[in-house]
């Protein structure tokens, strides 16, 4: 047998029937031409025929030995009172399947949907001892998985997934010259997608659908216990009129719906899972309104930017993301789990188990379990991307084991790299013949995989009884409430306000002024000739014990946390002043609705960016301030870097230090391809805190960290508030080291007792003795009252004193002159 440069796919026929399959196949007639030998027997050979002849399964005692002429093939149950435990699992695999190949196949970019795919995860089979085959073993083949023919799929049972018009176009194929279906377009004017034909596709189609048929036949008859259908071409992308991604019929809703036609009520319900990497479009459109089919998807998603969701011809929009649910009566039986990102490992697939599919499953009940089985998922998969491994794999299977009385149907889908697909494939399958999963090495699921899997199971939690906690979207919208977190920065204006007199910069500005309304407060003395500490920080963080049988947050159970107001505390005691940017991640609408909000840092960082522009041009750079400190957590870190790239100069010139916190954003480089001193000053005067947990340190390019980045340090604590509390002190000495000459300059400061943590400068602001202005609107706070007096108003209190935005326009223009590099 000679194998070319692509493989073994196109080696002669009689050679593949020989040393992997039957001793006979019938003549198919391929473009005009016959190739095969002529049939010996069997059965499934002719459209139309089924190969699981046993009698109906109202009478499941009686068993048809006569299913085909294999030695392997099913036998029947050792002990009649065990007929599950003893019965074996079932194989669908037919080397025709293999006939499907490109006709202009590419010298060295080989088509990811191999032939030698199946032949790879057969052979893997025999040679774990899983499967029988003639010459290989003289061991009693009852003791390996039953064979089960495949046939070809009729007309009918394809027209009760897809169209006529979709069937005889397919059917077309086997008399098209191969460079007609060089050029062939389905749909006249769109480009096939992710499809390459031959006269052989639609017979190769025809026995992939009749395998996945025969295979949930056998377990519904009872003749195994479950069975594994090694089949291609694969069918989850196919749609109703559409061959796409490989796919020509879809194999799993083609059986689902002939299972349920012929079972009746013992097949009525019918659970499919699918864990190929790409979201089975085809099936879930097959069942989208049906409340008897239960569809999980579990796939790559990207945020609608991985495939299929920008193959459509009809353009639709993103159509695998968690909140399409299902229709009419099958509304809540569609559960999408869309990863945002690639690289999902075996802790991440297990959690999406644990947490949501399970729980659905079990409460849904099915008769009959069907898997999508595509393996590029699995490490090494050059299309997935992801790090399943094949104990991951079977795992999934042996929890879904556990439904359905163990009738579960494997129906291989993706896979492509031949190596990984073989070992997945053979993990699936011994577990499904009664040997237990190996070991996990990681059951920690990433973060990124955690909030997927909320985010599906906040929005499940509407249609299923057995998820919690449930969605309070419809009880918020009827109550009247208010957002936490409208009420806690309302919270921290009066406390700012009461203890360091701290009011609302006003920031005249359409598109920053509704977002950031009381979120910039000031000291009154922020235009003094003193250091200048500005402050871009998350919201505090709330901390809830919640009640664990019903879901609830009780008040008396929940505590905010604000680091970021030790900081400020401790600038104001060191004479500073302060500005505080608390950046929202949500900002409420007038007509809030309830629903859950998620965080979006990339629609939050160009508004943070543009109010530091704002700041400086208008408040920062108008000030007397001696020293600037720019300090910025997550968000705020990216507004800065991004600030300091648009504005070189101005940051070199009058920037003293930058200091970051990052928890979960990517580190922002600071380089310039026009100034080659931006990245050794920022290197210089900046110190960025990692949390130890953050991807960064995973890198190889970690440990070789180039200035662009900043002075990196790596730190133990993984949450914002634990990470601000531990480096305060530290901040806080860098700080009064770099203003160690300003304080010593002062006559008003005793040097001796300006420490970090315990002085209070005289010229502080401290507590007002009485309530003055409210801590809420926009307005703009002056060191000095209406009439040119800065007097002390009290013990150490100064007063702020008003004036309108225009007046401060105007009291500012002339330091503006002299300070301002532009605005």
């Amino acid at each position: 047998m000679d194998l070319d440069d692509s493989g073994d796919a196109f080696m002669d026929d009689a050679e593949v029937i020989s040393s992997t399959e039957h001793t006979g196949l019938p003549t198919i007639t391929l473009g005009g031409s016959s190739t095969g030998p002529a049939s010996t027997g069997g059965n499934g050979n002719n459209l139309g025929s089924s190969s699981s002849k046993a009698v109906s399964p109202a009478n499941p005692d009686v068993f048809d030995q006569h299913l085909t002429g294999l030695k392997d093939a099913p036998r029947p149950p050792k002990f009649r009172n065990l007929p599950y435990a003893s019965l074996q699992t079932g194989l669908v695999y037919d080397v025709r399947m293999r006939f499907h190949v490109e006709l202009f196949p590419e010298e060295v970019d080989v088509h990811p949907e191999d032939p030698r795919r199946i032949y790879a995860i057969f052979e893997a089979f025999v040679e774990a001892g899983l499967a029988w085959r003639d010459g290989v073993s003289d061991l009693d083949p009852s003791y390996y998985m039953g064979r089960i023919d495949a046939r070809q799929v009729t007309e009918e049972e394809v027209r009760l997934v897809h169209t006529k018009v979709h069937f005889d176009w397919v059917q077309s194929l086997s008399t098209k010259p191969a460079d007609d279906l060089r050029e062939e377009e389905q749909h006249p004017g769109n480009k096939m997608d992710s499809i390459y034909l031959s006269p052989a596709t639609p017979y190769s189609a025809a026995l992939s659908a009749g395998g996945a048929i025969e295979a949930c036949r056998a377990i519904m008859l009872g003749k195994v216990k479950n069975a594994f259908a090694v089949i291609r071409p694969p069918g989850h992308h196919a749609e109703r009129e559409d061959a796409k991604g490989f796919c020509f019929y879809d194999n799993v809703s083609i059986a689902t719906k002939v299972c349920q036609r012929e079972f009746g009520s013992l097949c009525r319900k019918v659970f499919i899972l699918d864990w190929d990497v790409h979201h089975g479009n085809g099936i879930q459109q097959a069942s989208y309104n049906d409340p008897n089919v239960l569809y999980v998807s579990l796939h790559v998603h990207k945020k609608g930017t991985f495939y299929p969701e920008s193959s459509y011809r009809d353009n639709r929009p993103p159509y695998g993301d968690h909140l399409h649910c299902g229709e009419g009566a099958g509304l809540g039986m569609n559960v999408n789990v869309p990863w945002t990102a690639q690289g999902m490992g075996d802790a991440d697939y297990l959690y999406a188990f644990q947490q949501v599919i399970m729980p659905i499953a079990q409460e849904f009940d099915p008769d009959l379990v069907i898997i999508a089985a595509g393996f590029d998922a699995a490490e090494g998969d050059m299309l997935g991307g992801c790090k399943v491994t094949p104990a991951g794999y079977a795992h999934m299977t042996h929890m879904l084991m556990s439904l359905a009385n163990g009738r579960i149907a494997a129906c291989l889908e993706g896979g492509y790299n031949l190596d990984s697909i073989a070992r997945s494939a053979t993990a699936v399958v011994k577990t499904m013949m009664g040997e237990q999963p190996d070991r996990l090495v990681n059951t920690t699921p990433s973060r990124t995989g955690i909030d997927d899997v909320k985010l599906v199971l906040r929005q499940q939690s509407k249609f299923w009884g057995s998820l919690h906690p449930k969605d309070p979207a419809g009880r918020v919208a009827n109550l009247h409430g208010e957002r936490m977190h409208d009420i806690v920065r309302k919270w921290q204006a009066t406390t700012l306000w009461d203890e360091y007199h701290m009011t609302p910069l006003f920031i005249n500005r359409e598109s920053l002024s509704r977002s950031f309304e009381n979120q910039v407060l000031a000291t009154a003395n922020y235009t003094e000739a003193r250091p200048m500490l500005v402050i871009l920080h998350d919201p505090p963080e709330m901390l809830a014990s919640v009640d664990p049988r019903t879901g609830k947050v009780e008040l008396h159970n929940t505590w905010v946390t604000d680091p970021v107001k030790t900081y400020t505390a401790a600038a104001v005691r060191n004479g500073f002043s302060v500005i505080d940017v608390n950046m929202p991640k949500h900002v409420t609408e007038e007509t809030d609705t309830g629903e859950h909000e998620e965080v979006n840092v990339g629609g939050r960082v160009p508004e943070a960016t543009e109010l530091l522009q704002y700041l400086w041009d208008n408040y920062i750079m108008l000030s007397d301030a001696t020293h600037i400190f720019l300090m910025g957590t997550n968000i705020g870190h990216w507004a800065i870097t991004l600030w300091i790239k648009a504005n070189e100069d101005a940051a070199i010139e009058y920037v003293t230090k930058t200091v970051s916190f990052i928890t979960d954003v990517a580190l922002q480089a600071c380089r310039s391809h026009t100034n080659d001193l931006l990245s050794p000053w920022y290197a210089k005067n900046s110190q960025v805190y990692v949390a130890r947990s953050h991807n960064w340190w995973s890198l190889e390019f970690s440990q070789r960290p180039k200035k662009k980045f900043g002075k990196l340090m790596e730190n133990e604590e993984s949450g914002m508030s634990e990470m601000l509390q531990v480096h305060k002190d530290t901040v806080f000495e860098m700080l009064l080291a770099e203003t160690a000459a300003w304080r010593a300059s002062r006559d008003d400061i005793d040097e001796d007792e300006m420490t970090g943590q315990d002085a209070v400068d005289e010229g502080a602001i401290v507590a007002p003795a009485a309530s003055g202005l409210p801590p809420v609107k926009n307005f703009a706070p002056s060191p000095v009252k209406p009439g040119g007096s800065s007097t002390p108003t009290g013990a150490g209190v100064r007063s702020p004193g008003l004036l309108s935005p225009t007046q401060v326009t105007g009291s500012f223009s002339a330091r503006q002159r002299t300070r301002s590099p532009g605005m």
